[in-house]
């Protein structure tokens, strides 16, 4: 398997292809509560055929230069992921996600994928312009937005229905010109 090393403590990025939609909907069994507090996917991803269209939708994405998927692993087990939800390279704009199960939060897994896969975006595919939309209660990811120099443009009021609630969401990018300074060159996606 392709990996790229997101430092000395065994995580890695890798590629998530259909063909691991089983490994991905055991993942997202594990982490299904936690996940789905602020993200919509485990609503999503609830047997075997969602999970394998999940998968077959962003590697559509992918071949369209339009999005992508990447798994977070740690010691080769499928922990979580970070995505170019969409992405728009004639316009130069992508907007970046992520999630985690529990069992890998707290260990800078999210802000280094994260990175990793911007850098990729911005510097390989040229994008101006990397969004993070996130639930305004969302405060660790909140913590990588900042955490990757991103700015906070805007609250969108009580715009995201999730699980029978209205959410605040708060939309946070940065720009092309302001990435160098906020993180050094960390290789390919």
């Amino acid at each position: 398997m392709f990996a790229l090393p997101l430092g000395a403590d065994g995580a890695a990025l890798c590629p998530l292809p259909p063909w691991q939609a089983e490994e991905f909907l055991a993942h997202m069994d594990r982490g299904r509560e936690f996940i789905g507090r602020f993200n919509g996917l485990p609503d999503v991803v609830t047997d075997l055929a969602s999970s394998r269209a999940f998968l077959e939708a962003y590697a559509a994405k992918e071949a369209a230069d339009a999005g992508l998927i990447r798994a977070i692993r740690l010691d080769g087990v499928l922990v979580g992921a970070v995505i170019l939800r969409q992405m728009d390279v004639p316009q130069g704009t992508a907007e970046a996600g992520c999630w985690l199960e529990p069992a890998a939060v707290g260990r800078g897994l999210v802000t280094r994928a994260a990175r990793t896969l911007i850098d990729w975006a911005i510097r390989e595919r040229g994008v101006h312009r990397v969004e993070w939309w996130v639930s305004a209660g969302n405060a660790p990811s909140i913590a990588v937005a900042r955490r990757l120099g991103m700015r906070k443009e805007a609250v969108l009021r009580g715009s995201h229905p999730h699980r029978g609630e209205r959410h605040d969401e708060e939309i946070w990018a940065v720009l092309a010109p302001e990435w160098p300074a906020a993180a050094p060159a960390t290789g390919r996606a």
